[in-house]
């Protein structure tokens, strides 16, 4: 299994998710888990974000990641509405 780790600003995201809506929160965790265990098997993006791959969450949320293949980390970049993540 990949080790995490999450950047700052989406840290803050998850922190207030934690407080305001738990269940959402377990989602992820639980999509954060199966990332680690195996992160290709998630979509890679298109070019210019090539080097980023992406897992849904629910219906409408999108979380970016990276890799760090050789130090097997798993990088979270960002979680945001499915409308808003690509722009």
């Amino acid at each position: 299994m990949y080790s995490l780790e999450v950047r700052e600003s989406v840290d803050r995201i998850f922190s207030r998710l934690a407080k305001k809506n738990p269940k959402q929160m377990r989602i992820i965790d639980k999509k954060i888990r199966q990332v680690r265990e195996n992160p290709l098997h998630f979509k890679p993006l298109n070019a210019p974000m090539q080097h980023l791959s992406r897992v849904h969450i629910d219906k409408s949320f999108v979380l970016i990641y990276s890799m760090d293949e050789q130090n097997k980390v798993v990088i979270i970049e960002d979680y945001e509405h499915h409308d808003k993540i690509y722009f």
